[in-house]
């Protein structure tokens, strides 16, 4: 029992980047936005909150920075994609190329390629009073850093602002059919604009997490996938943040397995477990093809005419 509630709580921490992330994604995909780029703006978030830690010593002024500096990079995004009208998938692609060169090259710049990292302040494991006491259920559920239970907490408010909100129902419509949308007054580039900037603000504050929640500092390319992951688990979850947590937990659960097989000597060759987390990615993705909610306006620029 002692071996499954540590591998159910390490499975809850290793979800909360793509949950994150996939909640602001989940919006923009609505509005008719396929965020490529979101794999890049983890990764500036996750630079950007070391060093605003590093900076100020706090961990949630370092996160705020990661936020700040996430969305200026997400509204270079949105002006190509919704002002500018480009490929949403072409600049996407060179918003993770740039954000891998620019993280490598401020990194080496400002801490060295070959020094030992400096000590930050980082999230802390903060157990909520009596229920951490429940045994086993407290181990899983309630002894986790801060923006974990947040990440969870924000799964209701997001899906009650999606299906039960003015905003949400601008958001989906304008994602399933943008010109109906301007016809009627709704305005489709601040809609598409202001969601993009909403994943930004989520993909920042994943990455914060990452660099500073479950780890404690910077590392070149260390989100290896993630954004890409928190893309898919919107698939997976078919666009609702409800679906999008219960994704988020498969495939956390699919990286705490990967990293349990390696720990153990079992002589399956070292390979195989990094596989499983794209593995079933992959599965997850053929098996909700067919009955998707994917929006009729998705990755397509709205052009009034």
């Amino acid at each position: 029992m002692n071996e499954l509630a540590n591998f159910l709580s390490t499975a809850i921490r290793l979800a909360t980047p793509t949950l994150l992330a996939g909640l602001g994604i989940v919006f923009s995909e609505r509005a008719g936005i396929v965020n490529i780029g979101t794999e890049g703006l983890m990764l500036i978030g996750a630079l950007s909150g070391v060093m605003g830690s590093l900076l100020t010593g706090n961990v949630w002024l370092g996160a705020l920075i990661a936020i700040i500096v996430t969305v200026a990079f997400a509204a270079v995004f949105a002006f190509f994609t919704v002002i500018i009208k480009a490929d949403q998938t072409v600049i996407g692609t060179g918003m993770n190329l740039l954000a891998s060169g620019l993280t490598i090259t401020v990194n080496r710049a400002v801490f060295g390629a070959n020094t030992s990292p400096p000590k930050i302040d980082t999230f802390r494991t903060t157990p909520i009073p009596l229920l951490s006491k429940i045994p086993y259920l407290g181990e899983i559920f309630f002894r986790h850093p801060v923006p974990i239970y947040l990440a969870f907490l924000l799964v209701p408010i997001a899906q009650f602002m999606m299906f039960r909100s003015n905003t949400g129902l601008k958001v989906r419509s304008v994602g399933e059919n943008p010109k109906a949308c301007d016809t009627v007054g709704i305005n489709v580039t601040r809609t598409r604009f202001l969601a993009i900037l909403y994943s930004g603000v989520m993909a920042g504050f994943a990455g914060a997490f990452v660099s500073m929640g479950q780890l404690s500092f910077f590392t070149e390319g260390m989100i290896a996938g993630g954004g890409f992951i928190a893309l898919a688990a919107v698939v997976f979850g078919n666009y609702t943040p409800l679906g999008v947590m219960i994704a988020s937990l498969v495939f956390g659960a699919s990286n705490a397995l990967m990293f349990r097989l390696q720990a153990l000597s079992t002589g399956i060759p070292s390979q195989f477990p990094l596989m499983i987390p794209y593995i079933i990615t992959i599965f997850s993705l053929c098996l909700v093809s067919r009955k998707s909610n994917k929006p009729a306006g998705s990755a397509i620029p709205y052009i009034k005419e």
